[in-house]
């Protein structure tokens, strides 16, 4: 074969992956997969081989391979060795090669004169370090402090080097730091009331099972490698609930499928338990030998619940909330897979505590096969040593305890100051009423606030108030575009980190593949930059290294706990591949011992009620509606948040951002297919056009985040506000928010 025929060929593998990247992993059976190289007719000795893992905030963390040649990356596949990841990547994933040769991604450090004015200069390095530098010695200066400097920082990317963003601004002094997050500390704090922590079976073990009720979650879409082993576990019989208010892909494959009334999963769950307590179904060794609070929680349903009620509260027909509750209970193993969605309510932990409640009383909770799978942190043991940075000399903060974030994994200090926290989740108000002093610069990382912060019109007035916004980025965002210096990153190709999942058991090296393009830096390596620069202007005035290499960086994350764990003997180990957590059982909570203040599981927590919560899992009313429709803003295939959307393999099958109306609705207002609307409530507005499906039950509206491109001013937190979620503090730091809980009306324009 010619090197132009190779090329055109290796193109031709390219596109066609892409096109057809889901589908690909969705089989019934087991399949091995072929390596691309070996598909192609290649040879491995053609390029050089790397190992990555995809650090997005996903379930399904993939191990990658990448192949380089000539400097450049050519194409990626999955990790073989992984079970997990199985060879294959999402229709996401196969889009990396995409990111790091986009035309549109930012090159250099670049200073925007005045807000949206899209009047950008490219600046030096020094430039850029000096400016931010100064801007953060005159705060200290003229408050006496630096919490009027801000950090918002998230998930944008997980590589645990990366937090070397917190690990900066200690570095610095006391700073005020956005904490908390939006994605699941409601489920979070419920699972830890109930078993003492958030622990779930290995999702490979779902093969096990004979009965699954999936709940709120579309892996379909959003971990696409988990499908293989539902799709098994079918194959031997196991029969698959799917419980969405969307007729989701996932749904398309199940035997059942429930659409319930929004918010309404806690009557439903409570129903079920009623009906399995009646029939005399309940597991009782584990109810009398591993629990406490069963005979309080029996004493609640039988006061408080009937199947009829559950059904009025959910829309669900009492006969299948019988058959269903029945099935489950008679299942040896049955498992329910509670997702993140579903807690995103003002009533989401309650709901979380109720489902738990269930599948805890049919004697599933510690069961291979079984379980309430939510996510874990177990392998997450790492130093930390990117975010434990000492405070200079004489700083001074605000008086009070440590603030512990979500993944803050690190022993607490004993200290007089620490880090002023505020939520994350109420970024815009926080940023408008928070004083003494006010918060007048802010720092950007790992996270997109305008496609992902709530109340869009409120965060845009909020920024307007801050002296200096700086973006570390790879694309212009609208956040970049209310920004006033953006910093080039690089992406996961272009450093080295680590990665683990909160999902399955894996653990993958991330090596640098290629050379940084352009003049993008790493966050470890700005974050030295500015060491640099601060101790030039002002010595002394910041304790992080000034030089940084982040391959030293990633091997100092490692201890012989992780090696334990992982069984390897070094890091290095990774270089050859994946490598999976040698578990004792795949089933979380195997040998009984909870975490709990009881040893037990508790259906009754006194911790829980000690947290303003109640005490048994009662059921909790959801937030009343305030407008005509539900409005729903799920994830799209597409993207994650609003990472992937932008690049044109995921543009050419995501054209344009879309309304999803069911078409009785529709009619009655006068809407058509392809009409373009105004989609309005108390918050903002809109426009977009609608397409009619069924999918979408006839009192909702549902359009998908984070669509963002040239030529539109689509996004979806123009119409979703604030509100709280009911749990997220005990555990993350601040209260979940109620994502799902948001309501609007539409009209034809």
């Amino acid at each position: 074969m010619t090197e132009k025929k190779k090329t055109l060929s290796r193109r031709r593998f390219i596109q066609g992956v892409s096109a057809a990247g889901v589908a690909s992993l969705l089989p019934c059976r087991f399949l091995i997969p072929r390596s691309a190289v070996a598909a192609e007719g290649l040879s491995e000795n053609e390029y050089e081989v790397f190992r990555n893992a995809c650090p997005r905030n996903c379930y399904d963390t993939c191990s990658i391979k990448s192949y380089v040649k000539d400097g450049v990356l050519q194409f990626i596949e999955g990790a073989q060795e992984s079970t997990f990841t199985h060879g294959g990547l999402c229709v996401k994933g196969y889009a990396y090669t995409r990111r790091p040769y986009s035309p549109d991604r930012i090159k250099y450090p670049m200073v925007q004169d005045g807000r949206r004015s899209g009047k950008w200069r490219r600046v030096s390095w020094d430039e850029a370090m000096d400016m931010i530098a100064r801007k953060i010695i005159k705060l200290k200066e003229e408050d006496g402090s630096l919490l009027g400097l801000g950090l918002t920082k998230y998930s944008g990317n997980f590589g645990i080097t990366n937090y070397g963003v917190e690990g900066m601004m200690s570095s610095l002094g006391y700073t005020t730091r956005f904490v908390g997050t939006p994605c699941w500390p409601a489920g979070i704090d419920a699972q830890n009331f109930d078993m003492g922590n958030m622990w779930c079976n290995d999702p490979e073990d779902m093969v096990k099972a004979k009965y699954l009720i999936i709940w709120g979650a579309n892996p379909a879409w959003c971990s696409v490698h988990s499908m293989k082993y539902i799709m098994e576990a079918k194959r031997r019989g196991a029969k698959v609930v799917v419980i969405d208010p969307v007729f989701t892909q996932t749904a398309a494959k199940s035997d059942v499928y429930w659409q319930p009334q929004t918010s309404s999963d806690g009557a439903l769950a409570l129903g079920m338990a009623k009906h399995i307590l009646d029939m005399g179904l309940v597991d009782r060794e584990f109810v009398n030998q591993h629990s406490i609070g069963f005979d309080e929680f029996v004493a609640y349903l039988n006061a408080n619940v009937t199947i009829e009620w559950a059904s009025g509260q959910s829309g669900i027909p009492v006969q299948d909330i019988k058959e269903v509750a029945e099935e489950f209970a008679s299942a040896d193993p049955a498992t329910i897979w509670i997702g993140y969605g579903l807690q995103r309510h003002t009533n989401g932990g309650a709901t979380v505590r109720s489902i738990d409640a269930l599948v805890a009383m049919t004697g599933n909770v510690g069961k291979e096969g079984g379980g309430a799978r939510y996510g874990h942190l177990q392998t997450w043991g790492f130093n930390y040593n990117a975010f434990i940075q000492k405070q200079p000399e004489g700083s001074m903060g605000f008086v009070g305890a440590a603030a512990k974030g979500e993944f803050h994994l690190a022993k607490d200090q004993e200290t007089s100051y620490s880090d002023r926290t505020v939520n994350i989740n109420k970024t815009a108000q926080e940023i408008l009423d928070t004083k003494d002093p006010a918060i007048r610069m802010l720092w950007v990382s790992c996270k997109n606030p305008f496609g992902q912060d709530f109340d869009r019109p409120k965060l845009q007035k909020a920024f307007d108030t801050l002296e200096m916004v700086v973006s570390v980025e790879q694309f212009f965002t609208e956040t970049v575009a209310n920004s006033d210096i953006v910093l080039p990153v690089t992406t996961l190709f272009e450093e080295w980190s680590v990665n683990a999942s909160y999902w399955h058991y894996w653990l993958s090296i991330n090596e640098q593949a290629i050379k940084p393009l352009h003049e993008a830096k790493s966050n470890l390596e700005i974050a030295a930059l500015l060491s640099k620069k601060m101790n030039e202007l002002s010595p002394g005035s910041c304790t992080l290294p000034t030089e940084i290499d982040t391959k030293e960086w990633t091997e100092k994350e490692f201890n012989q706990g992780l090696y334990d764990l992982f069984g390897i003997n070094d890091w290095t180990d990774l270089r050859n591949g994946p490598v999976k957590a040698k578990l004792k059982s795949s089933a979380a909570w195997h040998d009984m011992k909870f975490g709990t203040p009881s040893g037990k599981y508790e259906f009754r927590s006194e911790l829980c009620q000690e947290h303003g919560h109640d005490a048994l899992p009662e059921f909790k009313e959801g937030r009343k509606a305030y407008d005509k429709f539900r409005l729903l803003t799920p994830h799209t295939k597409f993207g994650i948040h609003s990472q992937f959307v932008n690049l044109d393999w995921m543009k050419e099958y995501n054209k344009e951002p879309y309304l999803y109306m069911n078409p009785k609705a529709a009619a009655e207002k006068g809407i058509d297919d392809l009409d373009m609307v105004r989609v309005f409530n108390k918050v903002g507005e809109q426009h977009v056009r609608v397409k009619l499906t069924d999918n979408v039950a006839a009192d909702c509206l549902l359009m998908y985040e984070a669509w963002f491109g040239k030529g539109t001013d689509f996004n979806v937190q123009n119409l979703v506000d604030d509100e709280s979620s009911d749990m997220g503090a005990f555990k993350a730091g601040a209260p979940g928010v109620a994502i799902h809980d948001q309501f609007a009306n539409v009209e034809k324009v």
